[in-house]
């Protein structure tokens, strides 16, 4: 269980990769680069699908599903797209396998060439906007607004579990419009949905910004972002929106009849989040004994666990736990019995802390006998005892859990603004990065030389230009020349 898990102050990168497996979240594959999601991750990963599908459809937005595979030939299209993605790509050659004559097992059937290479998908713009021109004709048959839910795969060397992975699985919505204007409000309208998101249902306060020309999606001509703080004081990408102009109209000839009697290219956009989000929830709230969850999320809102040492205590103290899980369900709480009698109750203690069910409930033969119960908080680790006369079980939890989702974004929100350093000077800018870390508030002179120059001597990047900054004049951190405006700069994942 928790016992002997990493602390996070000692070695944080390999607390949160033993946290993960040991939580039963999730687990190396044997392919390698891949993870296989356990049933508890996956559990987590279906609420926040839920939620996020929940708020899409309540903009307007349907799902929909396209190919895995993407011709080779569409990549090409689009210059800076696949110059994005290049080398990042899984490529499928041969459709057909055979045994060797050799008896030594199967080989790829060298007669069974692909005329065309496809592209397992890194990414859906090329396949979309290539359906959309059929699908697009009018202005009637705008805004198109669709999402997918869908698995992709880039190719990467070092991975970590949920944050980087060959394939990951995540949400893309791709959206076509009349106008640049409507277009450029759909990509504001997403990012703001995602920060609605991540800080009423993951607790998690984030950054609004812009990305620099630097850091921008391959293929758009804006991308918005929400940015958030992990505990090590780096930062963690949530969420990006994109306003893709009309490249990929242009690209692939989607054209509409305008309501003035014209022919123009369409103008889009392309948002998505992954199970990276899994990432940022463990990264922004657990400790060192385990998952801390927030309750909108959490699987298990509350597990209740029976104390005994006889049979007649046990069926009493059972009768008692389905009458309080009864009135929890009926108010909508996740609520699990742990009745199980091959475990004692100190290991379940430890196990659904470990595992960040936010409420304890536990009831012993004294309990009975006074009308009471204990509840142990998982967020701070508190205890206190409730007379079940003195408020509905249901009505009492609710507070609680409410308590708790709001404690967790709090402590993360007090945490992130102690991570966030103003700096004016280049040695400031080093010793703050080297010995707090965390964003580094900074003038920055708007040209991706300087940008790449302080990514190359301190691997920080401009995480976002904050949409809320003020406008004021000021000298670059690292150039001295002049700046209109402070960026952000962090360390990040």
């Amino acid at each position: 269980m928790s016992k002997g898990l990493p602390k996070r102050s000692e070695d944080y990168s390999l607390w949160y990769n033993e946290l993960v497996k040991r939580a039963d979240l999730a687990e190396n594959s044997a392919v390698r680069g891949c993870m296989v999601i356990k049933p508890y991750g996956y559990s987590i990963w279906e609420k926040m699908q839920a939620e996020l599908d929940r708020m899409f459809k309540e903009t307007g937005h349907t799902n929909a599903y396209f190919p895995l595979f993407i011709p080779k030939s569409y990549l090409s299209k689009e210059a800076s797209h696949v110059e994005g993605f290049a080398k990042e790509c899984a490529v499928v050659t041969h459709y057909r396998l055979k045994n060797a004559e050799d008896g030594s097992g199967v080989i790829v059937d060298p007669e069974a060439k692909l005329e065309e290479e496809l592209i397992v998908r890194p990414t859906s713009e090329t396949v979309i906007w290539s359906t959309y021109k059929n699908w697009i004709q009018s202005y009637r048959d705008l805004p198109l607004l669709v999402n997918q839910w869908a698995n992709v795969v880039r190719w990467e060397m070092r991975t970590r579990l949920f944050l980087r992975t060959a394939e990951f699985l995540w949400q893309e919505g791709h959206t076509a419009h009349a106008s640049a204007k409507e277009a450029m409000e759909e990509t504001e309208q997403m990012m703001n949905v995602y920060a609605q998101f991540a800080e009423e249902f993951m607790a998690l306060p984030v950054v609004r910004g812009r990305k620099t020309e630097n850091e921008r999606f391959a293929g758009a001509d804006d991308t918005l972002c929400i940015e958030a703080m992990m505990q090590d004081g780096k930062a963690l990408q949530a969420g990006t929106s994109h306003f893709l102009g009309q490249n990929f109209a242009k690209a692939f000839d989607v054209k509409f009849a305008t309501k003035e009697g014209g022919l123009d290219y369409v103008w889009g956009t392309s948002w998505g989040v992954s199970t990276r989000l899994m990432g940022a929830l463990i990264m922004a709230h657990s400790d060192d004994n385990g998952l801390v969850l927030p309750p909108k999320l959490a699987p298990i809102q509350v597990v209740i666990i029976p104390i005994y040492r006889k049979d007649e205590e046990f069926e009493a103290i059972s009768e008692k736990a389905k009458e309080i899980m009864a009135e929890l369900r009926k108010a909508g709480i996740s609520v699990k019995y742990d009745n199980r009698d091959t475990h004692k109750p100190g290991f379940k203690f430890a196990e659904y802390e470990l595992k960040g069910v936010p409420l304890r409930i536990a009831i012993g033969p004294r309990d009975l006998e006074n009308g009471t119960i204990e509840i142990a908080r998982r967020d701070n680790l508190s205890k206190s005892q409730f007379e079940l006369s003195s408020q509905p079980i249901a009505e009492k939890i609710t507070e609680m859990l409410d308590e708790i989702q709001n404690s967790i974004y709090s402590k993360a929100f007090n945490f992130r603004e102690e991570m966030t350093t103003e700096v004016n000077s280049w040695e400031e800018f080093k010793e703050v990065l080297e010995n707090k870390g965390g964003f580094l508030s900074a003038h920055w002179d708007g040209t991706s030389e300087t940008e790449d120059k302080i990514k190359e001597l301190t691997k920080a990047t401009i995480r976002c230009i904050p949409l809320a900054r003020k406008e004021e004049d000021g000298n670059c951190v690292f150039t001295g020349k002049p700046s209109k405006g402070r960026v952000y700069f962090a360390k990040a994942y």
